[in-house]
């Protein structure tokens, strides 16, 4: 497309994990595991998804699956990159 940026993104499932899929709700034809591990963790409260804390403090995202949204996942997580370059600086 002229004009418009076009952006591949990396996109897998590991149908063969034990845990697959780890969260409830996304087609698995649709389930990205590229993020295994989210790398908004690390943004706690401001990381967008849906979480809870646990008792002991313990952020809980078992019920959140966005960086598992195919390539909308990706986009999310690209889209917060300075926020966690700028976490990782301060750290």
């Amino acid at each position: 497309m002229e004009g418009k940026a076009t952006y591949e993104y990396p996109f897998f499932s590991h149908r063969a994990c034990a845990y697959f899929p780890c969260h409830e709700g996304i087609d698995p034809d649709e389930f990205n595991c590229l993020f295994c591990h989210c790398p908004l963790y690390a943004l706690g409260p401001h990381c967008g998804g849906n979480f809870s804390y646990t008792p002991d403090g313990t952020k809980d995202c078992s019920s959140c699956a966005l960086p598992h949204r195919g390539d909308d996942g990706t986009r999310l997580v690209i889209e917060h990159f300075d926020e966690l370059r700028e976490l990782a600086k301060e750290r």
